[in-house]
């Protein structure tokens, strides 16, 4: 049984869990539904188990929690308990499963009188060490097989006045974090990964809620998205690269000089955050047979945002803003190399609200708006807008052009929703665009590029009194549609969900989808329109009782594209508890995919005139990927800890079937050596094309028109595929004080490339055991002061 007990600041607060072994954790309450549990308090409680059952003693430090000071208080309170082996959960204040909020709803807590929440400063100094052993290289002065390094650093957390807290960190060191899984990327656009760093998730979800606030039900289907304000562009990996020959060594991170943020409250009901970065410039260091050079390879950077918002009428309005910038001197660029491809500048300003449409605050319209705005080189702003992020150069885009003496580029998007997120009947309509200059990648996140018009209604009911079948259920379905600002539809169709629980705590979601005939603005990259045949999309999730010490959960998915594309993706996933201080969970997944349409490479050719003057390669892959995430998580005691991760990891592609884009706006390709997919055309292999492949080069040889033809012929590299990769951590934590805390850590890293394109499982799983490692060995310790 675990309980939890909830403490409501308006539509705020703060949740607080513990189990009869000790073990605790605890959330910060956001936006009346949401729970940020990277928020990480500083407190104590005692649990006893005796033969009635078993009891608990929870202390919280008034200096933990935010409230201004007044003579008396009115807060929000409701306790709850997890009967694990009933599913049961008990509450002191009910509220309606047809209700979508929660915080609000909490129990009033009066007669509050003579606390005060106290002065709060902490001091948190820290120091590590760390071994590097990896393959030594020969000849490469700085592949040895060993390197050790050693750094120190502090936090500071300060309380200013009541309900306001500054957080700061000088020379942060975040080793102790779990590694980023490996993935298989093919697209043109970036991978998203999440944040794990400590200093940045803490108070992160005031920033990351921005555009939510009111309406709590949410659906982006085929809606990039933007997130303002992406922690990780903080401390990434260098950008530049290396123009000088010979060994070089490029740091894996760029140095977080200090960091600061201000989260909280002012004046009762205005949220507050406020963050600020600045990390150092970066060098490569270059070895020239015993010549040391250095080339600079990430600027100095300054990264910020402010966010504020405020509650109305307790939570039935609301508004809010957002501002980010990025400023990076690049003075020092002596190559120019990173002043052709990095922005200079880059700022961001949004704003939000919300309002219910009646008393009950069952409907609720908001949405949000914002604009961005680029500075930077005239080569750096032609690579922009050439980017995957915006394709200007689009040949068939009337609406868009490229301007190649641009210093700067400017966008706007936003989105209104409308929602009855209430009672049995639900309903979601949404409307958002995305202008062609929109561009928040600097300091923000957003996948699948600009030039978006969206629009979706996608209504739904819930039944949620048990009955014979199901504990409960939700059905939905709905129509969603893009355009881009010319007005092509690049995507359609129709969606139908139904999700619940089983009378036996079995839980399953199926979703069945369509997408009629659309017109793709990206696939070309950069290049023409084309036809994206119809498709369709299969679902399955089942997974049993949660209250069993095993669960085991199946996720399965299909996608076929009639004549384009078909795919496959299945995880059966367990999870075992022999113990409430143990979990062991394994999740194996496979993919398998057939895609005619994989994009290869772009070739001019002014005789091409069907396509604009290109040639537009894709190739047909056959893709497998094979992964499993593996977790182990062990509570020795409530101080001491063990979190365990590996992931195994295999994608290997082969590609054949050479093609080109025989016509702009329709499915119509030629396939080198012969045949056509969809329509074809003229000006490949109608024209009798021939394609040679020289095992010496790995390169493919392509005569688009034959030997008697006048288009040149053409190479391009073999692109098939072996990427095999093992990743993994250890952690051992030990809070040997409150809020001091020592780290052992471990992690590991190996890869291997080797035979691509064929796929042997044993083979590859030797050749993955058998290759040479990183391995990284860190001692972190760190001391809390509370002053």
């Amino acid at each position: 049984m675990d309980p939890k007990l909830l403490v409501l600041f308006n539509r705020s607060g703060y949740a607080f869990y513990a189990n009869p072994a000790g073990s605790i954790t605890d959330a910060a309450l956001s936006n009346d539904v949401n729970d940020d549990d990277s928020w990480d308090g500083v407190w104590e409680n005692k649990a006893t188990v005796n033969g009635d059952g078993w009891t608990v003693e929870m202390r919280i430090p008034f200096n933990q929690i935010r409230f201004p000071k007044k003579d008396n208080y009115v807060w929000g309170v409701n306790f709850r308990r997890m009967i694990r082996r009933k599913n049961e959960q008990s509450s002191f204040n009910w509220s309606p499963k047809t209700d979508a909020a929660i915080v609000s709803r909490f129990a009033r807590l009066e007669g509050l009188r003579g606390i005060s929440p106290g002065g709060r400063v902490e001091f948190m100094p820290y120091m590590v060490g760390q071994a590097q052993l990896r393959p030594s290289q020969a000849g490469n002065p700085f592949e040895t097989g060993r390197r050790a390094l050693g750094n120190a650093g502090f936090d500071l957390k300060v309380g200013l006045k009541s309900n306001l807290t500054l957080d700061a960190t000088v020379n942060p060191d975040f080793g102790q974090v779990e590694v980023d899984p490996a993935v298989l990327n093919l697209s043109a656009y970036e991978t998203y990964y999440e944040e794990k760093r400590p200093f940045f998730i803490e108070g992160a979800s005031l920033f990351n809620n921005f555009g939510r606030g009111g309406v709590f039900m949410n659906a982006n289907i085929n809606w990039p998205q933007p997130t303002f304000f992406y922690s990780r562009r903080i401390g990434r990996e260098p950008q530049g690269y290396v123009t000088e020959d010979g060994f070089a060594r490029t740091p894996d991170r760029t140095t977080i000089l200090g960091a600061a943020k201000l989260t909280g409250k002012l004046g009762g009901s205005w949220n507050v955050g406020w963050l600020s970065a600045l990390t150092g410039r970066e060098f490569a260091q270059i070895d020239q047979l015993g010549t040391r050079l250095r080339q600079e390879v990430e600027p100095l950077s300054y990264y910020g945002t402010v966010r504020v918002q405020k509650d109305i009428a307790e939570g039935k309005s609301g508004i809010g803003m957002m501002a980010t910038g990025v400023v990076r001197d690049l003075s020092s660029d002596s190559t120019g190399t990173l002043a052709g491809i990095l922005n200079k500048n880059a700022f961001s300003l949004a704003v939000d609200g919300w309002t219910s449409l009646d008393k009950k605050k069952d409907w609720v319209i908001g949405g949000w708006a914002g604009a961005t705005r680029v500075e930077g080189s005239v080569e750096d702003i032609l690579r922009l807008q050439n980017s995957s992020m915006h394709y200007f150069q689009r040949p068939d885009a009337g609406y868009l052009s490229v301007d190649p003496t641009a210093r700067s580029l400017s966008g706007w998007a936003g989105r209104l929703n409308l929602a009855k997120q209430n009672g049995n009947l639900l309903v979601l309509a949404n409307v958002g665009a995305i202008s062609p200059g929109f561009d928040p990648n600097d300091t923000g996140f957003q996948y699948g590029g600009s030039d978006i018009i969206n629009m979706q209604f996608i209504p739904g009911y819930q039944w949620t009194k048990p009955g014979k079948v199901f504990r409960y259920a939700l059905v939905i379905g709905g129509w969603f549609r893009n355009y881009d600002f010319g007005w092509n539809k690049n995507w359609d169709g129709g969606i139908l969900e139904f999700q619940g629980q089983l009378r036996n705590f079995w839980q399953f979601d199926t979703m069945f989808a369509y997408n009629p005939d659309t017109i793709s603005k990206t696939l070309t990259r950069g290049g023409p329109l084309a036809l994206m045949p119809s498709g369709w999309q299969v679902n399955l999730m089942l997974s049993t009782d949660s209250r069993k010490p095993v669960v085991f959960e199946f996720q399965g998915t299909t996608y076929q594209r009639a004549r384009a594309s078909e795919e496959w993706q299945g995880e059966l996933s367990a999870r075992w508890k022999p113990g409430t201080n143990v979990s062991l969970s394994v999740g194996p997944t496979l993919t398998i995919e057939k895609n005619e349409l994989q994009w290869v490479t772009r070739v001019g050719d002014p005789l091409m005139t069907s396509t604009y003057g290109s040639r537009y390669v894709f190739g047909r892959i056959d893709q497998k990927v094979l992964g499993s995430e593996i977790r182990l998580d062990w509570t020795f005691t409530p101080k001491l800890t063990l979190q365990a991760y590996m992931q195994p990891f295999l994608a290997v592609g082969h590609y054949d079937a050479f093609k080109e884009l025989a016509a702009a706006k329709a499915f119509a390709y030629n396939v080198y050596g012969g045949g056509t997919l969809g329509g074809g055309g003229t000006g490949g292999s109608g024209n009798g094309s021939t394609i040679a492949y020289d095992t010496a080069s790995g390169a493919y040889t392509v005569d688009p028109d034959g030997a008697a033809g006048a288009a040149a012929p053409f190479a391009f590299g073999n692109p098939d595929f072996n990427y095999k990769s093992l990743r993994g951590t250890v952690v051992l934590r030990w809070e040997y004080k409150p809020g001091s805390l020592l780290y052992f850590v471990w992690t590991q890293n190996r890869a291997d490339y080797a035979n691509p394109g064929d796929l042997r499982i044993g083979r590859d799983l030797g050749d993955l055991f058998s290759a040479p490692g990183d391995n990284i060995f860190l001692l972190k310790v760190s001391y809390r002061w509370n002053i």
